[in-house]
C-alpha cells in the first residue's frame, strides 16, 4: 500500500511539474532555467515506474482512489504570469520537493534490502536537482516582483506548510508500529519521521525564505 501511494504521489508531483514548466515558460524565465527543468516531468514519470514495481514485488498494487481532475492545484489564472510561476514553485519546489528530498534520504539510510535501497538511491539523485531548483528560481524572480509578489510567495508557502502539518498530526495520531523487517524497505517509525521532517521544515524551507528576507515564523 505504501509503495503504490508512493507512485500516486509521484505521479501527482509529474502533473505538478508539467503546470510549473509552462508557467515558467510564460514568464520568460531564464533559458537556462526551464532547460534544466524541463528533465524533471520525466524524472517522475521514471519515480513513478519504480514505485509501481516495487509495489508489484511486494506483491501487487492496492486500490486507491482519487478525483482524476483534481491531480494537482494550479495557479490562480488571474495572477500575471511572472506571479504564477512563483505560486507554483513556491508551492511545489520551495515547499513540497525541498522537505521531500531529505525524508527520501532518510528512508535511502535505513533501507538494507538492496532493491529499495537502489529505488530510493535513484530518487534521492534525481530529487537533489529538484530541491534546489525553487530557491535558484526565487533568486532570480525576487528583484523583478511587484510589491505584492513577496505576500504571495508568504501566503503561499504558509498554506503549503499548513497542509503537510496536517498530514504530520494524522502521523501523530497512529497508533506506534514495532521494528519488523519491514524496516529493510526504509520505513522510518512515526517518531523518527516527524522529528526529522520538522529538521527538515526548519533547515530546508523556512531558513531559505528567511535568507530571502520572508519570514514564516517557526517550525
Amino acid at each position: 500500500r505504501s509503495w503504490t501511494g508512493a507512485a500516486f504521489q509521484e505521479h501527482r508531483t509529474a502533473a505538478a511539474c508539467s503546470a510549473t514548466l509552462r508557467a515558467l515558460v510564460e514568464a520568460r524565465a531564464p533559458l537556462d532555467l526551464i532547460a534544466g527543468f524541463a528533465r524533471f516531468p520525466l524524472d517522475e514519470l521514471v519515480h513513478v515506474e519504480l514505485c509501481a514495481r516495487m509495489a508489484m514485488e511486494l506483491g501487487g498494487g492496492t486500490e486507491l482512489w482519487h478525483e482524476r481532475s483534481a491531480l494537482c492545484a494550479d495557479a490562480d489564472a488571474a495572477l500575471p504570469p511572472l506571479l504564477r510561476a512563483c505560486e507554483l514553485v513556491v508551492r511545489n519546489f520551495c515547499v513540497g520537493e525541498s522537505l521531500s528530498i531529505p525524508m527520501l534520504h532518510g528512508a535511502w539510510v535505513r533501507a538494507t534490502h538492496p532493491l529499495p535501497r537502489a529505488v530510493l538511491g535513484r530518487i534521492v539523485r534525481d530529487e537533489a536537482a529538484h530541491g534546489v531548483f525553487g530557491w535558484t528560481f526565487l533568486d532570480w524572480a525576487l528583484p523583478l516582483l511587484p510589491p505584492e509578489g513577496p505576500d504571495l510567495i508568504r501566503a503561499t508557502a504558509t498554506a503549503a506548510i499548513a497542509e503537510i502539518k496536517r498530514l504530520w498530526e494524522d502521523i501523530r495520531a497512529r497508533p506506534p508500529v514495532p521494528r519488523a523487517t519491514a524496516d529493510a524497505l526504509g520505513w522510518m517509525s512515526s517518531d523518527d519521521y516527524l522529528k526529522l521532517a520538522a529538521r527538515a521544515l526548519q533547515r530546508r524551507v523556512l531558513e531559505p525564505f528567511a535568507q530571502r528576507g520572508i519570514r514564516l515564523g517557526k517550525a
